[in-house]
């Protein structure tokens, strides 16, 4: 893995130690000379990924839809800006530009990312693995609703298994660098294989 894409709040929260964890995020990744991909932003925690990667001298890539760059909360010292018309395509460039993924704390924009991307990986669109770095176990109670799934019968249990959990970077990405994707895409049937 040379680059991962990370969805991330705009907004940095009210919990030092999880403003800390994504700047130590960024950090991690720059010293492991993997190139940053994120959502170009000065701002939030996406901002702290950046600065942590800036901070070890890492590569760091935004992708910002123009809307977003006029209202200047783009990240000026970056490696590159990537512009884009929308959202969509944000998401696509991000997954070009990637081997994998990590969400950490943020609100509607960082779920839906994180969910259209397992569901592309769910679907067999990608094989890249997919992480959660759990800081302060923001995730918990999402993690717990997706086990709930999986006992309702809407999830299956391999599909869930495609996210990676940790509290640390360095877990994380060991994790993400172990990974081997499901073998059957959701709509294939077993005997169809």
């Amino acid at each position: 893995m040379d680059s991962i894409a990370v969805f991330c709040g705009s907004s940095e929260g009210n919990d030092s130690d999880v403003i800390n964890a994504a700047f130590q995020l960024g950090e991690h990744l720059a010293t492991k000379d993997i190139s940053l991909v994120y959502g170009g932003a000065k701002v939030g925690l996406m901002g702290q990924v950046a600065d942590g990667v800036l901070a070890q001298n890492g590569k760091a890539i935004g992708v910002i839809p123009d809307f977003l760059k006029r209202k200047e909360v783009f990240h000026p010292n970056i490696t590159e800006l990537i512009i884009v018309e929308t959202m969509h395509e944000r998401k696509l460039k991000m997954h070009e530009l990637s081997n994998g993924f990590i969400a950490l704390p943020g609100g509607y924009g960082t779920l839906e990312e994180l969910f259209e991307i397992i569901t592309w990986g769910q679907l067999g669109l990608h094989q890249k693995p997919i992480g959660i770095l759990n800081a302060k176990g923001f995730f918990d109670s999402m993690l717990q609703f997706l086990d709930t799934m999986v006992t309702n019968g809407f999830l299956k249990q391999e599909n869930r298994d495609m996210l990676l959990i940790e509290d640390t970077p360095k877990n994380l990405l060991a994790k993400m660098k172990a990974y081997k994707p499901t073998a059957v895409p959701k709509w294939i049937v077993k005997e169809q294989t």
